[in-house]
């Protein structure tokens, strides 16, 4: 008798919308970003008032992108894990000349590295947010971990999100449910405490940093505003993560384009315009921070030079409204902020690996990265090599604030170069098909493409031109940008030799 086929693993079809909204949530985590990037955006000279503004202006570019990601979800719900690197492909292969035809291997290698660009630094900035956090809360208890202990804390925490990215989509996805519940609720219960903050007054506050709410709502400089959108532009992005999820998703063909939406809907104009509007609200100058050098500052000014500017505005709110109890507040808050970190890093790595995964499965990528668990039906050998670059990107970041910087910036490098393409590749696919809609197809992806190439201008000119760390942070991350890329090419043109395969065939078998 001749035995049954031995299966091969595939992954598995478990997600409806809320496991693919919930994971696309989780990457974008507004919990974390506003504990993390406040301090940069109240230090930006001339624009610490623009923040919700900016913020708004940023998700008008994120919205434009999301619909281009939104159209091609639906247009190749069969893309599987390959999310944004299959519509590059697909949008060239289906056209009906041979001529542009040929163009489908470049395009989706040029999306797959900007992709791994943006997925697999990422991780790693999160690692060292998260050893960072630990270390902030540990000085509370005047515990001061050094450098090396620093490191530790980071190569553990890699660990850690390594075991349970292995374990599957699943586990990953109950896991964003409750860290999402729980930085939902304590966002909300912030946002209600700093507003009634502002309106009883208890401390008598007379130097507000907004004196009415009107003043937050409004500009009061588009330079600023625009500046502002480049740094609020980094803490949006994410929603596009679902995408490459297709394969694991039940129905990929309305869930993958809903879930891209609902997650910025939820994430983006709900949890980060409340608790921008409310933050700015608060600060006064009861807020205060003293230097280890003994220099004093308050308001918008303190915020700018605290490390931790959320959780002291938490202590001075907690204090004055509870008993004095603001402590204790500010340490439950932050346990929530390391949950949102927890479902950031995770999210982004198997977002990453998945990408990597299917372009294994292309035969553009090691083979390795294409190995699924046997009984997870997980890419876990993408996942371990992830786990190991994460937690080497993660050490550096602890050891060098001018390094992780720049690791940042290389990765939100990524991030625009994606978007910029994504919206580019939606006119490509439905230009001249029967469902084009000028609209949607053409008039939305055009602005999408111009936003992202304004704000990554925007970046890498104003870090130029800014002295000391931003500017040598983003000298590093132009050159790891380059690096990768020289990196990708010579391995796209390795692998076209040693496949026999042209980098522009003269016609598309496919």
């Amino acid at each position: 008798m001749t035995p049954p086929p031995t299966s091969t693993p595939a992954l598995k079809k478990t997600l409806g919308l809320t496991g693919v909204t919930v994971n696309a949530m989780a990457l974008i985590a507004p919990g974390a970003f506003l504990w993390i990037t406040m301090q940069v955006q109240a230090a930006n000279t001339g624009g610490d008032t623009d923040m919700w503004t900016g913020i708004v202006a940023a998700l008008v570019v994120a919205f434009l992108t999301a619909m281009a990601f939104a159209e091609l979800a639906r247009r190749y719900p069969e893309a599987g894990a390959g999310g944004s690197y299959y519509f590059a492909e697909k949008a060239f292969l289906d056209r009906e000349q041979a001529g542009h035809r040929r163009f489908a291997r470049l395009a989706k290698f040029g999306t797959g590295w900007a992709a791994h660009l943006f997925y697999w630094v990422y991780p790693g900035v999160m690692v060292a947010m998260m050893a960072t956090l630990v270390t902030y809360l540990l000085s509370q208890f005047n515990i001061n971990a050094t450098i090396p202990q620093q490191i530790v804390i980071a190569v553990l925490f890699s660990v850690a999100v390594g075991f349970i990215a292995v374990r599957g989509i699943t586990g990953s996805t109950n896991l964003a449910i409750v860290i999402n519940v729980i930085q939902l609720v304590s966002l909300v219960g912030f946002s209600i405490m700093a507003i009634m903050f502002r309106i009883k007054n208890p401390l008598h506050a007379t130097q507000w940093a907004h004196p009415h709410a009107m003043s937050i709502v409004f500009p009061h400089s588009l330079g600023a505003m625009l500046f502002q959108s480049t740094i609020a532009m980094l803490i949006l992005v994410g929603f596009e993560s679902s995408t490459s999820l297709a394969g694991e998703a039940k129905n990929p063909k309305k869930d993958i384009p809903r879930g891209i939406i609902l997650s910025l809907v939820i994430q983006g104009v709900f949890a980060y315009l409340l608790e921008y509007f409310a933050a700015n609200y608060a600060v006064c100058e009861k807020l205060v921070n003293v230097a280890p050098d003994g220099t004093r500052t308050t308001g918008m000014a303190a915020v700018a030079a605290s490390g931790a500017p959320v959780g002291d505005m938490i202590r001075m709110i907690g204090d004055s409204m509870f008993g004095g109890n603001g402590f204790m507040l500010m340490i439950v808050v932050a346990l929530t902020v390391g949950l949102a970190v927890l479902g950031t890093t995770l999210a982004a790595m198997n977002t990453a690996v998945r990408i990597s995964f299917a372009m294994a499965q292309d035969k553009e990528m090691p083979s390795v990265m294409g190995a699924l668990h046997g009984k997870h039906a997980t890419p876990h050998m993408g996942v371990w090599l992830l786990v190991g670059v994460s937690a080497i990107l993660g050490a550096v970041g602890v050891c060098n604030v001018t390094a992780l910087t720049g690791i940042t910036l290389a990765s939100n490098i990524g991030t625009f170069i994606l978007y910029g393409m994504i919206c580019a590749l939606t006119f490509v696919a439905f230009a001249g098909q029967s469902e084009f809609h000028s609209g949607r197809h053409a008039i939305v992806p055009l602005l999408g493409l111009l936003g992202n190439l304004a704000l990554l201008v925007g970046i890498v000119v104003i870090g130029l031109k800014t002295p000391g760390v931003s500017a040598n942070a983003t000298r590093f991350a132009l050159w790891m940008t380059a690096g990768w890329g020289t990196v990708s090419a010579v391995y796209l043109v390795w692998n076209s030799r040693s496949q026999k395969r042209a980098l522009l065939p003269t016609t598309h078998a496919g």
